[in-house]
């Protein structure tokens, strides 16, 4: 892909990532099935954040999408509140903050595989669940790291592991499965 379009992916990349933090997920039940309330939105326990991380992959390829999560972090981490619950170095003792950290590999893996395939349905959701997973073994691997660091955690890692990994699991693989269609569906559109 040529780097103009590139640096173009990795700023909306960027943009989605940011707005996606804030963003909560939700599903819908099918049109037909509504009762006389009408729409009902349920919330799926988790942001768009991994979403958007997990479509520039997906669209603009590895080096952008690595590049808009590092031009993420590089924002959050001086003092620019774009992380869920602020900004600053000192989210670096954040236990949530390796799964951030998670996402600059994630989105190359995503990317990378999303273009060494054709694209089809199936490849598009299978390089969501490589970026998935990436940004959770990194999430785990820091969290593991962090909590045998001095000062002793009072959270047991047991219950920061069902926390960060565990519970909001479901709500992100619904996610990346809406992922999945909408990049597949742009990609078509834009004859990639």
């Amino acid at each position: 892909m040529p780097a103009p379009i590139e640096l173009i992916w990795a700023v909306i990349g960027l943009l989605l990532t940011i707005g996606g933090t804030f963003l909560p997920a939700s599903v819908t039940i099918p049109i037909g099935l509504w009762d006389d309330r009408g729409l009902q939105a349920y919330s799926l326990g988790v942001t768009y954040q991994i979403g958007a991380v997990l479509l520039v992959g997906c669209m603009g390829g590895k080096n952008a999408a690595a590049l808009s999560q590092i031009a993420y972090l590089a924002l959050g981490l001086t003092l620019w509140p774009v992380f869920s619950q602020g900004g600053g170095i000192g989210y670096l003792k954040e236990a949530s903050f390796g799964y951030l950290l998670g996402f600059v590999p994630g989105a190359w893996v995503c990317g990378w595989v999303a273009f060494k395939v054709a694209s089809r349905l199936e490849s598009m959701a299978f390089s969501c669940l490589c970026g998935l997973f990436t940004v959770h073994a990194i999430g785990l691997i820091y969290l593991i790291f962090t909590y045998w660091l001095p000062p002793a955690k009072k959270t047991p890692l047991f219950d920061e592991i069902l926390k960060y990994s565990v519970y909001p699991l479901p709500g992100q693989l619904a996610v990346v499965c809406a992922i999945a269609v909408l990049s597949f569906t742009l990609r078509r559109l834009m004859f990639y």
